[in-house]
């Protein structure tokens, strides 16, 4: 599942970042700012014009993603 399918609320498992090209500079952010395999993720709120831009939890630190960057994170959703 991508993380910009989560539903509100659910807590999810980070598996990878998909990179869109050989060197994607974006990719290479989410994964410095935390979005690394293994790492718990929340999806706490959606902005109100399309659901964008989605606050996401990572550990304790809140990020503004806009869905085209949290469709790059997949996920597994925990139980």
């Amino acid at each position: 599942m991508r993380l910009s399918d989560l539903p509100r609320y659910a807590t999810a498992i980070i598996q990878r970042v998909e990179p869109t090209q050989d060197v994607d500079p974006i990719a290479r952010r989410l994964a410095d700012l935390g979005f690394v395999p293994g790492e718990t993720v929340r999806l706490t709120a959606t902005g109100p014009i399309g659901a964008d831009p989605l606050l996401v939890q990572v550990g304790f630190t809140r990020f503004a993603l806009r869905r085209s960057e949290a469709a790059r994170v997949i996920v597994e959703v925990s139980a």
